[in-house]
């Protein structure tokens, strides 16, 4: 029987201030005023919609996170962001402990918006900051510099939040291992409470992509991920998911909640959702990409629905749940995918063979030998 998981939303911002040339997220350059006006109470229309069409009665599943990603979310003045977050929660009731995220830039006029941002009800920050060397800052299209990371970083600090979280990224051009560590070493200086460490990869329709950088090797790569894990060990941060360190406790509640299959509604352009019902029914949207279409009046904000079928739903989940360094509890597995154990009694002992994963009895734990094998060990759930 399928258990309806917590409910989270992702809210998105699709404008910035300009294209960095490795993005491949729903981002578009600013041309003119944004019209945060006209975008807050579409979010709030597109919200209503999805609540009316989905059956979320009021209380039986209160939020239990917003997420506010983009683009740059920070480029919204604090009073509608207010507006937004007092709009969601008149819909739709939050938990007591509500984690609400929003991404910013370490610009030094959106910095000092932090205090406001908190004022309006967001507690958690995370900083778009990807080095701490004004050069390599250049060469990714940021329009930051180093100093002005650090402020931020002291500003989210100071500013009462519950947690704010560093961006970093390593395997950037021409980087060096020391370079690399540099960097990691900065960030822990700020003392964030979650560190996001991932390596820049070359996505397709991405000038990074047409006109490729010289990267680290992939031993430079190596000895960077294992020097790096173990400088953020050593000061305390434990990571609980691939790219993921946090202070013990101090996890992003809406990231577990992506990886633990649970549900997202996605308002915003091209945001995505996900919603489960008693039923036993699973289903995936995707809302219109670009600002133009979805500030139409006359256009639906949905561009796309579908549904997750059985067949789908074990590759589906542990593609998500294998993100996390925890262990997954078999209830878990059929909770989320209304789905038996017997649907995977085959492909599990294949994994448990490889070495890929410890059966615990009521859990299913990923081995070391199992993340250097995890594009293999997903395979194995992939429908025939």
């Amino acid at each position: 029987m399928l258990v309806p998981p917590p409910l989270s939303l992702y809210v998105h911002i699709p404008w910035c201030v300009q294209k960095c040339p490795y993005c491949d997220f729903n981002s578009h350059a600013l041309k003119a005023e944004i019209p945060e006006l006209d975008y807050i109470d579409a979010l709030l229309e597109d919200l209503d919609i999805d609540l009316a069409k989905y059956q979320l009665e009021a209380g039986v599943r209160p939020l239990h996170s917003i997420f506010i990603g983009g683009g740059t979310p920070s480029l919204i003045s604090p009073p509608e962001i207010g507006r937004l977050l007092k709009g969601i929660e008149a819909r739709i009731p939050f938990s007591h402990d509500i984690e609400i995220t929003m991404e910013a830039n370490p610009g030094t006029v959106e910095a000092g918006r932090f205090v406001a941002y908190q004022e309006v009800g967001i507690n958690r920050i995370s900083i778009g900051v990807q080095s701490f060397q004004d050069e390599k800052l250049t060469r990714l299209g940021r329009i930051h510099g180093s100093d002005e990371a650090r402020k931020a970083a002291k500003l989210a600090t100071e500013a009462g939040l519950n947690s704010f979280n560093i961006d970093l990224m390593h395997g950037l051009p021409d980087q060096s291992i020391d370079d690399a560590m540099y960097d990691l070493k900065q960030a822990i200086a700020l003392n964030p409470p979650h560190l996001s460490w991932y390596q820049l990869t070359i996505e397709p329709n991405t000038m990074f992509y047409s006109k490729p950088p010289t990267l680290p090797d992939d031993d430079d790569l190596w000895d960077i991920f294992e020097q790096g894990h173990q400088i953020l060990a050593d000061a305390g941060y434990v990571q609980y998911e691939i790219s993921g360190y946090s202070k013990p406790g101090l996890q992003c509640r809406h990231n577990l909640n992506y990886w633990r299959f649970g549900d997202y509604l996605g308002i915003g352009c091209g945001a995505h959702g996900k919603v489960s019902f008693a039923d036993g029914n699973i289903t995936r949207t995707v809302k219109v990409k670009h600002p133009r279409g979805y500030l139409n009046p006359t256009k639906p904000y949905l561009d796309k629905e579908t549904q997750v079928d059985a067949a789908e739903r074990p590759f589906e989940f542990f593609m998500n749940r294998f993100r996390l360094l925890e262990a997954c509890p078999k209830q878990d597995y059929m909770d989320r995918t209304g789905l038996s154990l017997d649907t995977i009694d085959t492909n599990i002992q294949w994994a448990l063979e490889q070495k890929y994963l410890i059966d615990t009895g009521d859990t299913w734990q990923i081995t070391e030998h199992g993340k250097l094998f995890l594009n293999d060990l997903l395979a194995a759930f992939v429908e025939d």
